[in-house]
């Protein structure tokens, strides 16, 4: 007869897993003995190991306690089956660590290549990082509930982008974001804008406009009072 210390340092394990052992109902617990102290058999030692070895293969508790005391056969079908499941479980981990290192990737995980390519355009110019999540989480539901939208928006955007005056105009926009809305400065910086647009074709039409609603109701910091009142001016004739 021994007690739980020398169980546990038989068995490789500490005396917090015989016990936790104990509460799921893989080992009986034994009664105490006139001093008060649980004494433990060869059977507990025999279980213990058993218990041990099944779950440093990768056994789940919740099926070890069906296997103590199953035939060859049986153990060898279940040993099959959670190496299957450890298979799925592995497979996973490696979609997973294949999904970290897009990560490091930085935008690319979210959206597309072509997106993912204007942003580090945008960034390359030297607009701001709200500008550039701004951007991001914008393509990111455009893409969701309109992709054909997203492609044909996208083309347009990087054939903007290579216009000088246009790059100018980003950067400004992406000032005038933290200007007071009464900043003398506004009314020229809509004037230029509404005077570039002006020489170009019209953008292509969303086949989803409730996406551009959404967009801007929902992306936190989608606006400022300064952007409102430039929006403003830019709509006046």
């Amino acid at each position: 007869m021994i007690t739980i210390g020398r169980l546990a340092d038989y068995a490789g394990v500490t005396t917090k897993a015989v016990r936790h052992y104990h509460e799921r109902g893989l080992l009986p617990e034994p009664g105490r003995d006139s001093s008060g102290y649980r004494r433990y058999t060869a059977q507990h030692a025999i279980d213990l190991v058993k218990i041990r070895t099944l779950t440093a293969a990768g056994v789940p508790l919740a099926r070890i306690k069906g296997l103590l005391d199953a035939d060859e056969d049986t153990l060898a079908a279940a040993i099959a089956e959670i190496d299957d499941d450890l298979e799925d479980r592995i497979e996973q981990l490696r979609r997973t660590r294949d999904q970290l290192a897009q990560l490091r990737g930085g935008d690319r995980l979210f959206v597309s290549p072509e997106v993912a390519g204007y942003l580090d355009e945008l960034r390359e110019l030297g607009v701001s990082e709200r500008h550039l999540r701004l951007e991001r989480d914008g393509w990111i539901l455009m893409q969701t509930a309109s992709p054909e939208d997203a492609a044909r928006w996208i083309a347009e955007k990087r054939d903007l982008l290579a216009d000088p005056e246009f790059r100018a105009l980003c950067l400004e926009h992406d000032v005038a974001y933290d200007w007071s809305p009464d900043d003398p400065r506004l009314p020229a910086l809509a004037e230029r804008t509404r005077s570039w647009f002006a020489g170009r074709a019209e953008p292509q039409a969303l086949g989803n406009p409730d996406i551009a609603r959404l967009a801007a109701q929902s992306l936190p910091g989608g606006s400022s009072p300064a952007w409102e009142r430039l929006a403003r001016l830019m709509e006046r004739p």
